[in-house]
This record gives C-alpha cells, structure tokens and sequence, in this order.
C-alpha cells in the first residue's frame, strides 16, 4: 500500500482543477496583456479567478493579487509594507514559517526593522498579553503572526489579533496558506491588512498564490517589469495556473463542512489509534478541535536510538510524512518549530497531515507499521 500523509507538504490536484487547467492550456493561450482578442480572452480567464477569490472572502477584486505562490506573497506583504508604510518595528512569533521568518530576520539584519518575538507556550500559543505589551512599547508596528502553525497545527485567533492591531493602529500580515480553504476567512471582521493563499495547499497546480492588499493601506511593488495586476506585479500572468486556483478554492468552499467532518474524523481515529497501540506516544501542539488545524497532527514517539531512521522505515513502508517543514527538505537542521515550543528534542517527531483522499485504511496501515517500526526499535 502506498499512503499519502504530507498533505501539509503538498495536495494532489483535485480532478476537477486538473480538468480546468488543461482546458485553459488547451483553448486559451494568449497573453493577457494583449489586446487584441487572443489577450482579451485570457484577460477574461484571469479577471473570473479573481472575482471568484473575492466573493469567497468578502473582498473586492480591485484587493487580489495573483503571485508565484505564499512564499512571494509573504515578502511582498512584509517587505512592501516596510518600506512604504514608515514602519520601524516588527512583531512575530519564534514558529513562523520560514517565509516570514527569513524576511523578517533579513529586514532587522540589514537595520531596516527592530524585530520583536512575542511569548509562545509549549502547544504554540500566542500570548496575547505579550503581543499587546509589545504594540505599547513601540510605534509604526508590523504584526506577522501565522493563522495555523503549519508542522504543530496550532491556531491563533487572528480576528482578536487584528482587533490589537487595530486599536494601536498597527498593520497585519497573516500567512493563512494553511487555512485558506479550510477555514472560511471574512475579510470584512479580520481587520487583517495581508493574506496570503497557495492554490497547491488546496488541492490546485503549484507556482500560484494570490495576496489579499486591503483597500486601507497602499504599497509599491515587489517585482517590476511591466503593468500587470494593475501595476503591482510584473510578469506575464500564470493564467491556467490562476484558473486552477480559483476552481481549487470555489471547490474547498463548495465542500468545506464535508471535507472537515472527514478530515477531522481521520486525525481524531489516528489520534486514538496510536495512543491504544504505540506507548509513549505524546503530541506536539493542540490538538483540541477548536484550537487546532484539523489537517495536521504532529507525533511525538519516545526516545529511541535510530530515531533519525524514522521517516525512512516510513517511506520504505510506502507511507509518506514529514519530520518537518517540507520546505526545508533536504536540510539536517531540526524543526525550528518544534524548538521555538520548548519540545524534548530527544523526542522524534513526524508531522501527519491529512486530506479528503484519505482514508481510514490508510490510518490503520500507518499505525500499524509504527508500531512494528517501533516495536523493532526497542528490541534493537
């Protein structure tokens, strides 16, 4: 058996947006840019994607922008804000994707930014207190903080965020790439300033995203080079891969309540699964329904000498996960997650991150190899 559990990682396209995208491909290649009828019908293609995000999250079109994906689109959101906005202090959490980290980190190295971390607990919790303390102390504040974490599944309450913001006239950027279509977003009572979607976490083509721009601030571009999405990003559109994103998220709203009473039902048999069958087994981050992104559990197993062998007895098993971040794939450095909450690093853990393909078989086969994987440690 073959099993896919790195869904945090990468979907599989959904057979519906695969069928969009060909058929874009297939019937609709000119440049959007051109005006003659070629252009004209790709500019159609591509300004339909965008009524279509933001009618599902309450915006106006005139506030999408289509990029390469949620990595463009969070350095466009923090560095764009940064330098237009007269911001001079930066607040972030120490388990932020490495998107918004990086950048961060770069900004404040370069003395762009004072940088600032607010307190965590150990399942990743923001401590609101904290974050409110830090908007006191300073003026001109950007707030990044991540809507789910995406290796422990945390949530933070980012409409109790953009209200703190709000009152100290602070600007937001939420990385929701893990949310987006999983959880409805309303940009009318966020009070967040960015968002940020990847149509490849939704079950849509790789190399699109879009960022949402509120109406209330106005930023200069990231990338020049020509007039596109109305003069805040150039470079010929990716048209059928902004047609898939679009079909992507219509179809996770069209399917939304189905797909988590699933998706949940799966982590929560896994959940259970394992503690019945594997001892010492612990979980990193909430895992409360309520407090927690239904798609991603993180397994924390119990010491053992050939933990490092983990992921491969996994893979040679035909079980796919993540020890991690996928994007930092092809590294030794540990999850920089995992240390920000304090987790025994002596501990492996694996990130289990489901999707609507799954299913319950999957669940029973993974389980089971655990055990053995970890029955044969011990003995070992």
């Amino acid at each position: 058996m073959r099993v896919y559990l790195d869904n945090a990682a990468t979907t599989p396209i959904d057979p519906e947006v695969l069928k969009e995208v060909c058929q874009v491909m297939e019937s609709c290649y000119g440049n959007p840019s051109s005006i003659h009828a070629f252009g004209r019908e790709a500019r159609t293609v591509v300004e339909k994607a965008r009524r279509t995000i933001a009618k599902l999250l309450h915006a106006s079109p005139s506030e999408i922008f289509f990029t390469s994906g949620g990595t463009e689109a969070d350095n466009m959101a923090i560095r764009c804000a940064v330098a237009d906005l007269g911001l001079t202090h930066a607040i972030t959490s120490e388990i932020e994707h490495h998107a918004v980290l990086h950048t961060l980190k770069a900004l404040e190295k370069a003395g762009t930014i004072k940088l600032s971390f607010v307190g965590l607990d150990a399942r990743g919790n923001i401590n609101l207190n904290h974050l409110e303390e830090l908007l006191q102390q300073n003026e001109r504040n950007l707030v990044s903080l991540m809507h789910a974490n995406n290796e422990i599944a945390t949530l933070t309450d980012i409409e109790k965020v953009g209200l703190l913001c709000e009152q100290y006239n602070a600007v937001f950027h939420t990385d929701t790439v893990q949310t987006m279509g999983h959880f409805p977003h309303d940009v009318t009572k966020l009070k967040a300033h960015f968002l940020v979607g990847a149509a490849h976490k939704l079950h849509g083509p790789k190399g699109v995203g879009f960022l949402y721009i509120s109406h209330r601030i106005k930023i200069k571009p990231l990338i020049y080079g020509g007039s596109q999405e109305r003069n805040m990003r150039g470079g010929t559109e990716n048209v059928y891969g902004i047609a898939g994103l679009a079909k992507a998220l219509q179809i996770a709203y069209d399917e939304m309540e189905t797909h988590k009473n699933h998706v949940l039902g799966l982590k929560t048999y896994m959940m259970e699964q394992l503690q019945d069958l594997v001892p010492g087994i612990q979980f990193n981050g909430e895992t409360d329904p309520e407090k927690s992104l239904y798609t991603v559990l993180n397994v924390s197993f119990p010491e053992m000498e050939m933990a490092e062998m983990l992921l491969f007895s996994l893979d040679i098993a035909g079980i796919a996960a993540s020890g991690g971040s996928a994007c930092s794939s092809g590294t030794d450095i540990g999850s920089h997650v995992l240390t920000g909450i304090g987790a025994n690093p002596a501990r492996p853990a694996i990130r289990f991150s489901f999707s609507k393909y799954n299913t319950r078989e999957e669940v029973d086969y993974t389980v089971f190899k655990l055990k053995e994987i970890c029955l044969n440690q011990v003995q070992a």
